[in-house]
């Protein structure tokens, strides 16, 4: 097989342990590296042409609009040949019970076919919420596997959580 991690993540002013705290690395980047690792594939961040505030309130807002409006979230173009992998490893943090709008946009603009698709996410309490439902409701055609949340306030301390679940793949 030939996997790629492609994720999301937000550093700044995240919600952990019930507060706003500033973190330097977004949990879901941490928890991407760690996968990608440990799989030895590249590592692809989604970027936002718009930078999503530091401020947590305000990118909770910005993300809240943005799901109600169903808005298309412009990125930064990537790089992946898709003739060449066949797993697409796909982070991103739960927001407003499911993935940011950037990974809705990134699907509609990769063709996901035939492609095995292990979604992991980093949440606060509400695991994949109804992430993994529209996942599979985005990607018909793709075989969506059982996926890995892990609290943001936990995610370094995820190996043995990690390692478990590329079990399954490997």
């Amino acid at each position: 097989m030939n996997p790629v991690v492609v994720f999301f993540s937000h550093a700044g002013e995240n919600f952990i342990n019930g507060v706003s705290q500033k973190i330097p690395i977004g949990n879901t980047e941490v928890l991407a590296h760690n996968i990608a690792k440990k799989l030895n594939c590249p590592l692809i961040r989604l970027e936002e042409m718009e930078v999503y505030p530091e401020n947590y309130e305000e990118t909770v807002t910005r993300a809240e609009y943005e799901k109600k409006e169903n808005k298309r979230v412009a990125y930064h173009k990537i790089e992946i040949d898709r003739t060449k992998i066949d797993t697409l490893f796909l982070g991103y943090p739960n927001w407003w019970g499911s993935y940011p709008k950037i990974i809705g946009s990134f699907l509609e603009d990769f063709p996901t076919e035939g492609l095995e698709i292990y979604p992991f996410c980093t949440h606060e309490g509400s695991a994949f919420g109804n992430s993994l439902h529209e996942l599979k409701m985005q990607c018909p055609h793709a075989i969506v596997h059982c996926g890995l949340p892990v609290r943001g306030s936990r995610v370094e301390r995820a190996e043995v959580a990690v390692e478990n679940w590329l079990l399954a793949y490997k």
